[in-house]
């Protein structure tokens, strides 16, 4: 099983993949650790990444997460993936942006048998207040507007578990558990 811990940044995800990671035993694929340089220099300046900007990103997860569906491995992977498209690429690589750009074509469907997204939802006073307080994240507050622009929240149907981030991140992991132990 594979899951992806995706939202906003500042939602969590990060912490509450190593949570997780540490009780599951689980690797974690931090999110952040595969941007490109210039996607890094550019948040950093406090430009908002474009699809495009996100697309190698994006393509170098989607390696990551089709690695380990086939060891047949268990993995986590934080990212924000903010768009169903995102998503799809997350989950169907090329395949997925081949089918956008032929949109009489059938859709991809919405999820693979084996990978699920784990959703950190919460409101943007929220989370700006986490994003102003963390130190030594490129990645500034004044993003967070751009993040909450893009963001396409995933449908039920998309194989999701959505969490508010008011929880604390231990009551996020049992839950997350129980989730689980219910798909097995």
């Amino acid at each position: 099983m594979i899951f992806i811990i995706m939202g906003v940044s500042g939602s969590g995800k990060s912490t509450l993949g190593i949570l997780l990671s540490e009780k599951l035993g689980w690797p974690l694929y931090e999110g952040d650790n595969f941007h490109p340089q210039e996607n890094i220099e550019k948040m950093a300046c406090g430009e908002p990444l474009t699809d495009q900007d996100r697309l190698p990103w994006l393509l170098k997860l989607h390696e990551v997460i089709q690695r380990e569906r086939r060891s047949g491995s268990n993995a986590l992977v934080a990212c924000s993936a903010l768009k169903r498209y995102y998503r799809q690429i997350l989950l169907y690589g090329d395949k997925a942006l081949a089918a956008s750009a032929h949109p009489d074509q059938a859709m991809m469907p919405l999820t693979a048998p084996d990978v699920f997204f784990i959703f950190l939802h919460g409101d943007y006073d929220a989370i700006h207040k986490r994003m102003v307080a963390r130190r030594g994240h490129y990645m500034k507050a004044d993003l967070l507007g751009s993040q909450f622009d893009a963001l396409e929240p995933p449908l039920d149907e998309e194989n999701v578990l959505t969490l508010d981030i008011s929880w604390t991140v231990s009551d996020m992991a049992l839950e997350v558990e129980k989730h689980i132990l219910n798909l097995k």
